[in-house]
């Protein structure tokens, strides 16, 4: 039974460099020469949704790294006009969701999902469903695979700005937001979409044939003190959204972990004590770098050489 590989890649902003060079590093590994090109399957949520999707399409890494680098400051431009018809961020999203559609057009174009050469899998959230019968809002994973339920004919750029849609930094994009809500890891996402009975027999992968590597974006060591906390809207909004994204991280290792064993690693690097990156903090993205440059991925690599 051939054996299935899934790299799997979390959501965080530019923080999604840190991913992209641990990548990098590991393809000058001439240990692990060919290492990536092994990859069944991308799957990402908001930046690493972004990673999944130009890895599918066939981009290489120093170019994906590059649109950190020279892109995200236009991404995440913003000006005091727009802050005071915000009110001070008070109301209104933080910038322009358009700005991260241009970005995202410039790079795939109108390529499908269905023209990857890859599979890929990216995360969003569907705000309404407009179901006559139940509306409501639902999470919704876009896919390649064939069946039913794929979404080849949706435009990359399109489904790119879903998944990074984040709310209070962007707008929503036709009612979609970051699938961060939900998925910020989706690794179990990835490792569910293997077991749909709607895809083909011969893409389905029974669980001792998968192999997964989750990548993290770097955590920061966050805490909030005290026993009581008599909060409102105002207080809890950012801090809540942080407790939201790192208790979803930590439950799909969890999941992961029981299921698939020793065929799944995760690499969730910490950041210093003190040090906290906030997602649209493009002024720090050359201390990203210094910092994925710096991890140890000796253990990584073990475990490449022994599983994938």
């Amino acid at each position: 039974m051939a054996t299935s590989r899934i790299i799997s890649i979390d959501g965080g902003g530019v923080r999604g460099v840190v991913p992209t060079i641990v990548l990098e590093r590991l393809g000058r590994d001439p240990r692990l020469t060919g290492w990536l090109d092994r990859a069944d399957l991308f799957a990402g949520t908001s930046t690493g949704g972004l990673i999944a999707l130009a890895l599918a399409a066939g981009l290489d890494l120093e170019t994906i790294r590059a649109l950190y680098e020279e892109r995200a400051a236009r991404v995440f431009r913003d000006s005091f006009l727009d802050d005071v018809l915000d009110l001070g961020k008070i109301i209104g999203a933080d910038y322009e969701v358009a700005n991260l559609r241009s970005e995202l057009d410039a790079v795939f174009g109108d390529a499908r999902l269905a023209d990857f050469p890859r599979r890929v899998l990216v995360t969003a959230f569907d705000l309404d469903n407009e179901d006559p019968v139940a509306r409501t809002w639902k999470p919704k994973v876009f896919h390649n695979f064939p069946g039913s339920d794929s979404d080849g004919e949706m435009l990359a750029v399109r489904v790119g700005t879903y998944t990074s849609a984040a709310p209070t930094y962007f707008g929503s994009a036709d009612g979609y937001v970051d699938g961060g809500v939900f998925a910020t890891n989706p690794s179990m996402c990835a490792l569910a979409q293997t077991q749909d009975h709607r895809i083909p027999g011969a893409d389905q992968s029974p669980l001792h044939t998968i192999r997964l590597l989750s990548l993290g974006t770097g955590r920061s060591l966050e805490y909030i003190e005290g026993s009581r906390h008599d909060w409102g809207y105002a207080q809890w909004v950012r801090p809540l959204i942080s407790i939201m994204l790192d208790g979803v991280n930590g439950i799909a290792d969890f999941q992961c972990e029981q299921i698939l064993g020793e065929h799944y690693f995760r690499l969730a690097p910490t950041f210093p004590r003190g040090t906290s990156i906030a997602m649209d903090d493009v002024d720090r993205i050359p201390e990203l770098v210094a910092f994925a440059e710096g991890l140890d991925l000796e253990p990584l690599v073990a475990w490449l050489t022994a599983e994938w």
